[in-house]
This record gives C-alpha cells, structure tokens and sequence, in this order.
C-alpha cells in the first residue's frame, strides 16, 4: 500500500477544500466536476464508496496540481 492509499470520498474532498477547489457541478454517471476558483482549473472527482484507487487520487492531485506531499500534509 502507497501513502496515497486508502482515502474515502469525503476524506479527498475535505482536503481539496484546503486548496481552494469548491463543487461547480455533477458530471456523467457518479462524477463530480470541481473548481479551483483562484485559477479556474477543473478536476473530475468520481463520487463512490470505499476508499479512493491510489491511481485515481494519484492522477487527480496531477490535474490539480496540487504535490503528493501537500497533499497528506493538509
């Protein structure tokens, strides 16, 4: 297990949060579309139970920007 393993929805959300990204609308299927209101940069937050792939949480802090390290830091 990576150190971006084991995340819940609410946990990634909560963090994202700290970054300045806000809720801008759904998207298709259990998808969320979120916004980063400083920049307008725009990640895709899928919205299911269970922890988060490491995969996933990896390649949507990469679409935001946001470091790994900031990340478990916030």
């Amino acid at each position: 297990m990576g150190r971006l393993s084991g995340f819940k929805y609410r946990e990634v959300v909560k963090k994202l949060r700290t970054f300045g990204f806000v809720f801008d609308r759904s998207g298709t299927g259990s998808h969320e579309i979120w916004r980063q209101l400083n920049t307008g940069r725009k990640i895709t937050l899928p919205h299911h139970p269970g922890d988060m792939k490491e995969g996933t949480l990896h390649a949507i802090l990469r679409e935001a920007g946001i470091e790994v390290d900031a990340f478990l830091n916030a």
